[in-house]
């Protein structure tokens, strides 16, 4: 549900600055740390199945002010990838209806209308509405690796001539481009593509039979990655060589994934793809309404957020938090300002939703860690256990590590040379991050009481 502009549009870019090679390794990288942290979260989600469940376990398993930190962090990521989601539909929009005729802010307005009223019905109705639009996007991967493969293979599409052979031939062109530095730049892209697997344990407490069906869905996380990242990096990476300008940017004309199709000689391959991403768009801001209202909603059961938040109404849906959201959403608007652009905003609100989402990423493999070492302490056995992670404690271990490598490292081009924009766009969230989590645990410990920060949160918002 939630694979959207990450890898449909930031893909491309990805190949473009850092070559086929690095690509594959900056995404597998990622995909192996999602794949541990998943395996965690399994592990806590079907023990313990609560509704928006990451700050939750953070509190219960690590400490409160972690909780208080991880909540808060969550909510805003999921709620800045909506607003991303929907700069992108604009994006998507414009390659019919040229952005003069219809500026961006009227789509995101549509869509996030679209967006909140099915959030504000049944989870049911939210849940078979993703699982359409989901089965759109499955399909039209298979299609694309099945036309990729066919197009590498020469019985499709018609190879300019004079260029490269698709296969091999336009992989080698520069498989490892910008050396070390072009792989590092890459990781937000990647983080970004795969941010929403998490969202198997965040559903937990609203799911039928968790203990059976969260593993279930856990177990499949491998494959999934296998199918929708590393086979369609590797095809784009053969089709495309990638020096080729159409790879540049975040503008929907530069998708891998359109450009496979129409030089595979398929005429309208141009609009279905770009209808299909569309689809991945909305569904991914679906995702991304759903999963930080549930969080928001925990934070107000928690008492770290305002108390009202956490009415729920006659079919359980929290409406105040889904409305929250859709309000930080809106940041989405910012792309009806000359000066910033659709462009612009978009790789502004990608920088932060990657950077959040890692932020969280890290929040679970403490909170597996301190699970399993109170789980031991209380001479419990893991057979006990609905569902075990076997990769404790690399699994864990190996996230943390990734994480705060990719955080401290990723924004080091703003010194080389200095870019103000670069650096505030990479580093922005962390000091806020420190604060939330810092100030309430000071608070909590010295003083007995609940911290300005705190306070601050949960009567003013």
């Amino acid at each position: 549900g939630t694979i959207g502009t990450g890898l449909f549009l930031a893909s491309g870019n990805s190949i473009y600055v850092a070559g086929p090679g690095y690509s594959l390794i900056a995404y597998g990288l990622i995909g192996t740390m999602v794949f541990c942290f998943m395996s965690s979260l399994g592990e806590m989600a079907t023990y313990l199945p609560i509704t928006g469940s990451i700050n939750a376990y953070g509190t219960r398993f690590f400490d409160p002010a972690l909780g208080f930190m991880l909540g808060w962090v969550y909510w805003f990521s999921w709620s800045v990838t909506l607003a991303t989601e929907l700069v992108a539909a604009g994006l998507i929009i414009s390659y019919w209806i040229p952005i003069t005729s219809c500026p961006g802010w009227v789509w995101a307005m549509v869509f996030i209308i679209i967006l909140t009223s099915l959030n504000l019905t049944t989870v049911k109705a939210y849940g078979e509405t993703e699982y359409w639009l989901s089965l759109i996007k499955v399909l039209a991967v298979i299609i694309f690796i099945i036309i990729g493969f066919l197009y590498i293979g020469g019985a499709v599409g018609t190879p300019i001539e004079g260029a490269p052979k698709p296969g091999p031939e336009v992989f080698n062109m520069g498989p490892f481009h910008g050396g070390f530095i072009g792989l590092f730049s890459i990781f937000l892209n990647a983080g970004f593509s795969f941010q929403g697997a998490e969202l198997v344990g965040i559903a937990a407490g609203e799911t039928k039979n968790p203990r059976k069906n969260v593993p279930r869905a856990i177990r499949q996380v491998f494959w999934r990655i296998l199918l929708f990242y590393v086979l369609t990096i590797l095809i784009i990476g053969m089709c495309i060589p990638y020096n080729d300008d159409s790879l540049q940017g975040g503008e929907i004309k530069s998708s891998p994934f359109t450009r496979v199709f129409v030089q595979a000689g398929i005429a309208i391959g141009g609009d279905i793809m770009n209808a299909v991403i569309l689809v991945a768009v909305l569904s991914a801001g679906n995702s991304g309404l759903y999963a930080s209202s549930r969080a928001l909603h925990t934070l107000s059961k928690e008492g770290n957020a305002p108390q009202f938040l956490g009415y729920v109404n006659r079919w359980g849906v929290p409406v105040y938090c889904v409305l929250a959201t859709s309000l930080i959403g809106c940041l989405a608007f910012i792309v009806s300002l000359p000066q910033i652009g659709q462009g612009e905003a978009y790789n502004w609100l990608l920088s932060l939703a990657s950077t959040t989402g890692f932020i969280a990423w890290l929040g679970i493999a403490f909170s597996h860690i301190r699970f399993r070492m109170a789980y031991k302490a209380q001479g419990r056995s893991l057979s006990d256990l609905p569902f075990v992670s076997n990769l404790y404690p690399f699994g864990p271990i190996y996230t943390i590590v990734v994480c705060v490598v990719i955080l401290i490292g990723q924004g080091y081009t703003a010194f080389m040379p200095w870019n103000l924009k670069s650096f505030l766009s990479a580093y922005v969230t962390l000091p806020f991050v420190f604060i939330l989590y810092f100030g309430n645990n000071e608070s909590e410990k010295n003083m007995k009481k609940p911290n300005i920060v705190k306070r601050v949160m949960a009567n003013v918002f």
